[in-house]
């Protein structure tokens, strides 16, 4: 395996694909490349190449969790979603781009079962152990997205800015489907440059979880409010960041789920509330 880095955009793409994978903090890609569920022949340290600090509203994919959740900048639903994210080693070396990218966190996938993820015909939390997973957008597949930054940017409205184009955040994910598994946008030579984040009025991040610190969310609820307008986005709920309440499909095991959203979604309208 090979180590570059790059010194600009432009030449770290050239390097993506083929083989070639993006690195950032490495704070997920590492047990990844570990465990062998991800393959590559060339790692790509962005280091160097990306953007990095908080200019405005404008945030470099570079910056870390660390860096996001101490700047006075930054609203407050996006601070709260780093400093809950993970432990202060972690968040210090993790990039925010990296972090919207993250992997998820369901056993089977990680333990290599031939799941639809990974190409298979069946979702085997479905009928497995599902505690941990979704309640939204579950047929095909019943992982949940771990990313609690995710959640605060998708209430915030942010806009994505890759190499090459331009998009709302919730456009950044999809879906997997029988024809495509991927859960992002993004092609396989495409980098997350910045990010725009609007300001809003007032925000929130709360978060349920089977520890009081450093765990992954079982259920997460950002809200963020525009004037009147408050919206919600949500995280260990779906196979991606999610924004909708309509529609929940618990599984046997996954419906106290839906009985901590919906305590967590009346809190934090409550904290927002004009």
């Amino acid at each position: 395996m090979e180590l570059v880095r790059p010194d600009s955009v432009s030449d770290a793409v050239a390097s993506l694909g083929n083989g070639g994978v993006a690195l950032g903090g490495g704070t997920d890609l590492v047990a990844l490349l570990r465990d062998r569920i991800v393959d590559a022949d060339t790692l790509v340290e962005l280091r160097n190449a990306v953007p990095k600090g908080i200019d405005g509203t404008t945030i470099g994919a570079g910056t870390t969790l660390g860096e996001l959740e101490v700047d006075r900048q930054i609203p407050e639903v996006l601070r709260e979603a780093c400093r809950l994210s993970a432990s202060p080693q972690l968040r210090a070396v993790g990039t925010i781009g990296g972090n919207l990218l993250q992997a998820t966190r369901c056993w089977y996938w990680r333990l290599k079962f031939p799941c639809r993820l990974h190409g298979g015909d069946r979702c085997h939390a479905r009928d497995g152990q599902h505690r941990e997973h979704a309640i939204f957008a579950n047929d095909f597949c019943a992982s949940a997205h771990p990313s609690d930054p995710a959640a605060a940017l998708l209430a915030l409205g942010a806009t994505v800015r890759t190499d090459r184009r331009e998009l709302p955040i919730a456009e950044l994910y999809r879906l997997p489907t029988e024809d495509d598994r991927s859960t992002t946008t993004l092609a396989a030579d495409e980098l997350i440059v910045e990010l725009d984040v609007p300001r809003p009025d007032a925000s929130v991040y709360l978060k349920a979880m089977d520890r009081k610190r450093w765990a992954f969310a079982l259920v997460g609820v950002a809200a963020a409010r525009f004037g009147d307008d408050v919206r919600l986005g949500l995280a260990g709920v779906a196979p991606i960041p999610w924004a909708g309440l309509d529609g929940a499909t618990p599984l046997p095991g996954t419906e106290y789920k839906a009985k901590i959203l919906d305590a967590l979604v009346k809190r934090a309208r409550q904290a927002v509330a004009a």
